[in-house]
C-alpha cells in the first residue's frame, strides 16, 4: 500500500488509475484500490474534490490518474430555457448535486427527484455515465 497526498499536473505520467464514484471522489481520507490492483491511501485537503483526469502523486514517487466511475445518472434534455431554469432551481433547492451542460442537466438517479422533475413538466432519460457535477460557487470552477 502506499499514499497519495499532493496533485500534479494532468499531463504528468502515471502508472495506474484510480476508477471512482462521486461519492468516493469527495472523501479527503480513503483508502482504496488502483485499477491495477494496488491498495492506496489518499490524503487530500479538505473540501477537494477528486475530477477525472486530476493526477495524483505520493510521498515515494507513484503517479496515479483518477477516473470518473460510470453511476446510474438521470439525464434531463431541453430547450426551454424557464423549464431549464426552474429544474435547476428545485433540484439545487434540494442540494442536489448537479452536472449542467447547455440544455442538458444530470444527477444521480433518484426516482423521487425524476418524479419532482416530470411534475415540472420535463422527461428523464436513464445512462451510465461518469458523474462530473458542478463544483459550486464556494469551491473554484473546475474543468
Amino acid at each position: 500500500m502506499y499514499s497519495l497526498t499532493e496533485f500534479a499536473s494532468p499531463e504528468t505520467p502515471h502508472g495506474d488509475t484510480l476508477t471512482l464514484p462521486y461519492e468516493a471522489r469527495q472523501k479527503s481520507r480513503l483508502l482504496a484500490r488502483t485499477d491495477g490492483g494496488v491498495q492506496v491511501g489518499l490524503f487530500l485537503p479538505r473540501g477537494k474534490v477528486l475530477r477525472g483526469g486530476d493526477v495524483l502523486t505520493g510521498p515515494t514517487g507513484e503517479v496515479v490518474a483518477v477516473r470518473s466511475a460510470p453511476e446510474a445518472l438521470s439525464v434531463v434534455k431541453t430547450g426551454d430555457a424557464l423549464l431549464f431554469a426552474r429544474a435547476c432551481y428545485h433540484l439545487g433547492n434540494r442540494h442536489v448535486a448537479l452536472q449542467i451542460a447547455p440544455g442538458e442537466l444530470r444527477y444521480l438517479a433518484d426516482h423521487v427527484l425524476d418524479e419532482m422533475v416530470r411534475g415540472l413538466g420535463l422527461e428523464i432519460a436513464h445512462e451510465s455515465a461518469p458523474f462530473e457535477p458542478e463544483a459550486g460557487a464556494y469551491h473554484g470552477h473546475g474543468h
